[in-house]
């Protein structure tokens, strides 16, 4: 539990913290999208959630600014990121992208942030490349464990072929600001916390990418993906993998979290050896956009080193 922190607000500092410049990465058969707040510090690596994109880390990145290089990538098929040529958008296929990151553009072990379906990814990749991950930082991971809330119960039957397609083409009929309104409500804990600029910038990514043929196959071959995760039974599902990641773990939860059971927090924590669990009281399910300054204290706190050159290397 996060207790005795004073929430802290972005208000008067936004016109500061416009979100990064995207810059194209070419990689071995790949492009990825990358937005970057600081060159400075120990690199990390943020991965979204499912519909998200590298938006989704501008506040705890500016946060962490000083201490952490931050590379917020776009995932295969999202954000500015083009589908991947194989059209594979499994959790394997997206870790695979972020490994071509680490590997080709950043050279050295990165903490990795994952948050949502973002935090399976992260699993993934730090339980087959434990070379490349320094530390893992996982915010309200979709993990297999998790009892089904009211607001994600319907997502098995949205991955049902045929099914998804036409719920996703009507509901691409609705407004941007729409569309943008409804996430929120279901992502944030008080959706009036978000400030119009970031409004702003989600209105604006919604628009540019309802031109893009790939969008619902991108949305829905990634959900389909982690429903298989989900209900995986072999030897290599996340829940074994996470027993065999043996750098430091860090959960954070939202204690009012609409899609991701807060209640499995401390059962999903047991799973990895070396883990620390935060819930906090106020956060939906993005609690780095939502609070990014309580998310980087707990992190410098429980995963940093004191001092940003003691993790050279």
């Amino acid at each position: 539990m996060l207790a005795g922190l004073r929430v802290g607000t972005l208000e008067g500092m936004l016109d500061e913290r416009t979100a990064p410049h995207i810059e194209e990465m070419v990689l071995t058969g790949r492009l990825l999208g990358v937005r970057r707040v600081d060159q400075v510090g120990t690199p990390a690596v943020f991965i979204h959630g499912l519909g998200g994109s590298s938006l989704n880390w501008t506040d705890l990145a500016y946060e962490m600014a000083g201490r952490l290089s931050s590379w917020a990538v776009d995932l295969p098929g999202f954000g500015v990121s083009p589908p991947p040529a194989d059209g594979d958008y499994s959790l394997a296929g997206h870790a695979d992208a972020v490994a071509a990151l680490i590997d080709e553009k950043i050279g050295r072990r990165v903490h990795l942030f994952g948050n949502s379906m973002g935090g399976a990814v992260s699993v993934l990749l730090a339980a087959q490349r434990p070379e490349i991950v320094r530390s893992l930082t996982l915010i309200s991971p979709a993990l297999p464990g998790s009892r089904p809330t009211r607001m994600n119960a319907h997502l098995p039957v949205i991955a049902v072929s045929g099914v998804g397609e036409r719920v996703l083409a009507r509901y691409a009929r609705a407004t941007a600001d729409f569309r943008v309104k409804t996430t929120m409500e279901a992502c944030f804990a008080d959706p009036d916390q978000l400030s119009p600029q970031r409004i702003a910038e989600a209105v604006a990514e919604v628009e540019r990418r309802d031109g893009l043929p790939y969008v619902g196959d991108a949305f829905l071959g990634s959900l389909r993906g982690l429903m298989r995760s989900m209900v995986d039974t072999g030897p290599d599902r996340l829940l074994e993998l996470a027993g065999r990641i043996e750098c430091p773990v860090l959960l954070v939860y939202g204690r009012r979290d609409r899609l991701v059971d807060p209640g499995s927090a401390h059962r999903i924590a047991a799973r990895f050896p070396d883990a620390r669990v935060v819930v906090i009281p106020h956060a939906g399910h993005v609690a780095q956009m939502e609070h990014p300054e309580l998310v980087a204290r707990t992190w410098r706190d429980l995963i940093g080193s004191p001092h940003p050159a003691a993790e050279q290397g």
